[in-house]
């Protein structure tokens, strides 16, 4: 990566694990863009049958860092604010109540608990490394499926808000901006 790039920019060479969480922190700017600097409208808006919003995968984004980087990575508790929330993707439903820069601070929050998590877990064995979780028949689980697994999870919610926004208001693109930084809520 040079200077002039953007820092979501993956290297174009490197170590594989560098390769893969790079790809996922690229895929988490691109969501960050399109949900970005909304009011609550905005964040609330839905496109034809579906009841997706960019609220809604916000928070469900935050949960899924959280759940994966605490539960599954690290065995710890899922903590505040998730405990004792309501249903089964009950965030998708409850962000709409939620001020939008609580729901921006939510995300950004989780996605910096979940990188030092996964940059303690990594430690001296990287990806390879064990994670808490094991597999239905008990074999371990490495710490690259589940960066595999949130590169998925936002492979999925980044198409989505991709055409939530541009129903917004029109953004559309595959990258944010090179000089492009998280603002969050407007208004």
């Amino acid at each position: 990566m040079t200077d002039d790039t953007a820092p979501w920019e993956p290297p174009f060479s490197g170590p594989a694990d560098a390769q893969i969480v790079a790809a996922l922190d690229r895929l988490r700017a691109t969501f960050r863009w399109k949900a970005d600097g909304l009011d609550a409208a905005g964040l609330r808006a839905r496109v034809g049958a579906s009841a997706l919003t960019l609220g809604g995968l916000l928070k469900h984004l935050a949960l899924i860092e959280d759940h994966c980087s605490a539960v599954k990575m690290a065995g710890e508790p899922l903590g505040a604010p998730w405990e004792g929330a309501g249903a089964p993707d009950d965030e998708f439903v409850s962000a709409a109540g939620d001020a939008p820069s609580d729901l921006y601070a939510l995300w950004d929050g989780a996605v910096a608990r979940s990188r030092a998590r996964l940059a303690a877990a990594s430690g001296d064995s990287g990806l390879d490394g064990p994670a808490h979780v094991t597999g239905p028949g008990g074999e371990p689980v490495s710490l690259r499926r589940l960066v595999c697994d949130l590169v998925e999870e936002y492979g999925r919610h980044t198409g989505h808000a991709d055409l939530l926004r541009e129903a917004v208001d029109g953004r559309v693109g595959e990258d944010p901006p090179d000089a492009w930084r998280p603002v969050g809520a407007v208004g």
